[in-house]
């Protein structure tokens, strides 16, 4: 599997550099997901810009790292995906679950706001 991990203090962006999100690519998808969230990366972005296809591995792969960062306090967010995928998830009736947002810098500003919040709500105990 081709892909950057580029992290940052709060997030970690994953941009995965294949065309297809298969059954040959979810397995290594996963583990990387996991790896970053037991590295303590609770904030992910995964960045499928050159993914033009997925099948219901892949989605299972997209599944799982909304339930890890879900679980550890933080955000799974999708971006650039394209139409076929859109309307994969959105068949699959997952549009409601994860969280997809156009750009890269939309899915960071999202990060940091919902960071905040949480912040101040721990405050407010």
């Amino acid at each position: 599997m081709k892909f950057t991990v580029d992290k940052h203090e709060k997030y970690v962006l994953i941009k995965l550099n294949e065309n297809k999100l298969n059954s040959l690519i979810s397995p290594q998808l996963k583990s990387e997901l996991i790896l970053c969230n037991s590295e303590g990366q609770r904030n992910i972005i995964l960045d499928l810009t050159n993914v033009k296809y997925s099948d219901s591995s892949g989605l299972s792969s997209l599944l799982v790292g909304h339930r890890i960062c879900k679980n550890s306090d933080g955000s799974f967010i999708l971006t650039r995906i394209n139409e076929n995928i859109a309307r994969l998830i959105s068949i699959s009736q997952l549009d409601n679950i994860l969280n997809i947002v156009g750009t890269v810098d939309e899915a960071i500003d999202l990060i940091f706001m919902e960071e905040i919040e949480k912040e101040l709500k721990r405050e407010l105990k």
